[in-house]
């Protein structure tokens, strides 16, 4: 087929990335807040702000405190912002060729209806464009995260705990470097995951996101300049925290934007942990620890009719590697500044929503395919009925322990249980005719008889109910 036979696809509303194609209905709430519309309301919302902020506290000679009607009629240039409103902007920054300007003008074009026209000079008043930005950015961030991802976090480990509460008890053979060793828990293992990704939220939750509003190199100059007996650092402060945002004093012409660095850090980091469990909770699967239930209609296989493929955690692996190329990227990127300002950052932050929001569609599809999982009790326990030898462990430190209060014959526990589990199975009655060869005290013998893979799970249940009743 000839270029000029085809249909133009650059020509229809198709999307060209996945994120707003074909998971669009996972992601579509983070539009909200980090979408280039939700910046540009954000925006409008911070001009508001400050021309309130100016005109009520009457921080220039000749300014009136506004009246409620024009206060709340310009509130409700932010309350109605609409498509109308993105295709407005869109046509005045296509004549000043700069966002920030149009949103400018955007609100001087309606103070003349609520009486305010003669305040147009009001708009933007001492402000670069940082100024705006960087509070518009915070809003939309802390918003995004508050909102939308950490929900999705929450939901998504309280999955993972609900089938770990159901497997507390249920034993399981641990593998560590992949080999058979000491028996713990499903529900335990689960819960390390809840317990270290549940701390890695809290960090999320506490993070302050910080703002600023002090003119083109971060001097107040022209603050200064047009009104020197103002206290402008006060006045920018008390309006940086009336947007519910942690004011940073010193800064160059930007917000250093350490806080969004610390920010993508952690998530990053939650995303790495929730990777390792993906791969964990993949690879009990494929020996059958876990079952999927299948779901109505499905094609697990388009070739191989009897397979149910973990493709929730293999695209959740997928997603949480792609939102961390970017997230990495992010935190490196925008903590670095040539001298007082470059637009490097302008073009990185534009990418944020498409980093969270692939952390966002790993999480949803974690959370549904921890709904998918059965625990195939009989596969953990066939496990653990061919792995006697486990009990090498628990049988010489019990040596140990005699030893140490002067029983005899205990010498060499390590090697001795070494020579007989080492490169061979070990069933259970072999296991127990060596107890009882070792002569070991009654007490301590028949409680190595009692003991078996099973059983051998130390404090494992009362461990992980400890985290998850927390």
């Amino acid at each position: 087929m000839t270029e000029n036979m085809r249909v133009r696809l650059a020509e229809t509303d198709i999307p060209l990335g996945p994120l707003d194609g074909r998971y669009r209905g996972y992601v579509a709430d983070l539009v909200d807040h980090l979408s280039e519309a939700a910046l540009n309301r954000n925006r409008v919302h911070v001009e508001v702000e400050w021309f309130i902020h100016l005109a009520d506290g009457m921080v220039v000679p000749g300014l009136q405190r506004l009246t409620d009607a024009q206060r709340d009629g310009l509130r409700a240039i932010v309350t109605e912002f609409d498509e109308a409103s993105v295709a407005e902007l869109a046509e005045t920054e296509a004549v000043t060729v700069h966002d920030v300007k149009a949103v400018e003008y955007f609100i001087a074009n309606r103070l003349e209806g609520l009486g305010l026209g003669h305040l147009s000079s009001l708009v933007h008043f001492a402000c670069t464009s940082e100024d705006i930005n960087n509070l518009s950015y915070a809003l939309g961030v802390r918003d995004a995260v508050q909102d939308v991802w950490l929900p999705a976090a929450h939901k998504m480990v309280d999955s993972i705990a609900e089938v770990a509460k159901a497997a507390v008890e249920t034993p399981m053979l641990s593998r560590t470097h992949g080999q058979p060793a000491t028996p713990t828990t499903l529900g335990k293992e689960l819960a390390v995951f809840v317990h270290r990704l549940n701390r890695q939220l809290r960090r999320i939750a506490a993070q302050q996101y910080l703002g600023k509003i002090n003119g083109a190199t971060g001097t107040y100059a022209a603050h200064v300049a047009a009104v020197p007996h103002a206290n402008w650092p006060v006045i920018a402060q008390d309006f940086v925290e009336g947007l519910g945002l942690t004011f940073n004093p010193l800064t160059t012409q930007i917000e250093n934007h350490d806080w969004m660095s610390e920010l993508y850090d952690d998530i990053a980091r939650f995303n790495q942990i929730l990777h390792g469990f993906c791969v964990d909770v993949w690879s009990y699967i494929s020996i059958g620890y876990f079952a999927q239930i299948p779901v109505a209609g499905a094609t697990g296989s388009s070739t191989m009719p009897h397979k149910v493929n973990p493709i929730r955690f293999e695209n959740a692996e997928a997603n949480l590697e792609l939102s961390n190329a970017l997230l990495n990227t992010l935190g490196s990127t925008l903590i670095e500044s040539r001298w007082q300002r470059d637009l490097t950052d302008s073009t990185s932050q534009r990418n944020i929503g498409v980093a969270l929001g692939h952390s966002v569609l790993a999480l949803q599809n974690v959370t549904r395919g921890m709904g998918q999982l059965d625990v195939a009790e009989d596969a953990l326990a066939t496990d653990l009925d061919g792995n006697w030898e486990v009990l090498g462990e628990a049988i010489q430190t019990v040596m140990r322990a005699e030893a140490i209060a002067g029983v005899e014959g205990m010498d060499n526990p390590y090697e001795r249980l070494k020579d007989l589990t080492r490169g061979q199975r070990v069933d259970a009655a072999r296991m127990r005719e060596f107890v009882g060869e070792l002569g070991l005290p009654e007490a301590a013998e028949q409680r190595l008889k009692n003991l078996t893979p099973h059983t051998y799970t130390g404090l494992a249940a009362d461990l992980a109910r400890e985290q998850l009743d927390s």
